[in-house]
């Protein structure tokens, strides 16, 4: 999926479809959902967008939460596998809380991996515990372009777990490079739903204008040529050097 990616990505069954839409619509129902095409936002790869999914408000609705992660592990089970899961391991530090409940939901051990080491005591880059020679999935809230699973999942390996599975509950589904970036590391990226399941579910609802619905479809076709037209990154090598630098 390199280069442009104008068509959204399909669903792989009538089950993820249903799934996409649902998250998408609680995502609306919550205001996660922000628009500001006059000041755009800078993602963390430098990409520029109108468009911003702010996750972490999952946390403060208790049934909005609690289905999104029935449904985390539902995804979880028919892409992977059920049992073939060991371990859950949160990004920080947004992905920590949806680690924990997955991990719960699943009965597997729960860690989180630090950005960086703390700077005191054993200086460890792991919490909980290192999940050596286990299966070992890495759980965050989203991802733009997938650039952002590489340190994580580096750490979990050079630790000794076997890491070949991410999962986030929302994934942009428009910048280049997303799944080959990760590819290269032999992991695979599982998501509930995209920009695109938020475009659809919003259609009948009044979250945003019909103005606005144009603005964020132009932007969905031709993500690279909007984010440079307003000064962001505008090809995949860029975001993910900017990333591997931080």
């Amino acid at each position: 999926m390199s280069g442009r990616i104008a068509a959204k990505i399909e669903w792989a069954s009538d089950w993820d479809r249903d799934a996409a839409l649902t998250t998408a619509k609680l995502l609306l129902e919550i205001k996660a959902v922000n628009f500001r095409p006059e000041e755009p936002y800078t993602l963390t790869s430098g990409w520029k967008s109108p468009v911003y999914i702010d996750c972490r408000k999952i946390i403060f609705f208790p049934r909005a939460r609690a289905k999104i992660c029935d449904l985390a592990v539902e995804k979880i089970s028919r892409h992977i596998g059920y049992e073939t899961i060991q371990a859950v391991a949160g990004g920080e530090t947004a992905g920590i809380p949806f680690a924990a409940w997955i991990a719960e939901r699943m009965g597997v051990p729960m860690a989180y991996v630090r950005k960086q080491p703390k700077g005191f005591g054993k200086n460890a880059l792991i919490e909980g515990d290192v999940p050596d020679n286990m299966n070992t999935i890495l759980v965050e809230d989203l991802t733009t372009d997938g650039g952002s699973k590489i340190a994580f999942a580096k750490t979990l390996r050079e630790a000794g777990a076997i890491c070949n599975h991410t999962f986030v509950v929302f994934f942009y589904g428009v910048f280049p490079g997303s799944f080959e970036t990760l590819a290269k590391m032999d992991i695979a990226l599982h998501h509930l739903c995209t920009w695109w399941d938020v475009l659809e579910a919003a259609k009948d609802r009044p979250y945003f204008t019909d103005q606005a619905l144009a603005g964020v479809r132009k932007f969905l076709e031709d993500p690279m040529k909007w984010s440079a037209a307003h000064g962001g990154v505008a090809t995949a090598e860029e975001a993910l050097a900017r990333k591997l630098v931080k």
